[in-house]
């Protein structure tokens, strides 16, 4: 069974992108366009791992990885975001499960990359931060 890669992000064109991306590579993908959304997907505990856009509407991505983290729902996250200059949002999202940090734009190998080190990810691995770029949401 192919592993299952999870996705919240707002905006329609990174969801599309690596909907597309993750496909590309033989894994399942859901995304979501808010926490909300995937909260009240059927079991959202199941994703093998999650990319979580730092800044949403409602419930930051911040917010989701720790009120999974809350409720014992322990997946590795990777966070995206255009805001390369949040210290205080990338100090928030760090946790033994969280595994990378991107800054958009960022590319498709380094984010598969990322995703390959989530499916093997052990709580208190070294969390590994990548900034890339200075682009806006």
């Amino acid at each position: 069974m192919a592993p299952l890669i999870s996705v919240v992000d707002d905006d329609i064109s990174v969801r599309r992108s690596l909907d597309r991306l993750i496909r590309s590579v033989r894994m399942e993908v859901n995304v979501f366009a808010s926490a909300e959304e995937f909260l009240d997907s059927e079991q959202p505990c199941n994703a093998d791992c999650l990319i979580l856009d730092v800044r949403l509407p409602g419930m930051s991505g911040v917010e989701l990885h720790r009120h999974l983290l809350a409720r014992k729902c322990n997946v590795p996250v990777i966070f995206i975001t255009g805001h390369g200059s949040d210290d205080q949002a990338r100090s928030e999202a760090a946790s033994d499960w969280t595994v990378a940090y991107f800054i958009k734009p960022f590319s498709g190998d380094e984010l598969l990359d990322a995703v390959n080190s989530a499916l093997k990810w052990k709580p208190g691995n070294e969390r590994k931060t990548i900034d890339q770029g200075d682009s806006h949401e």
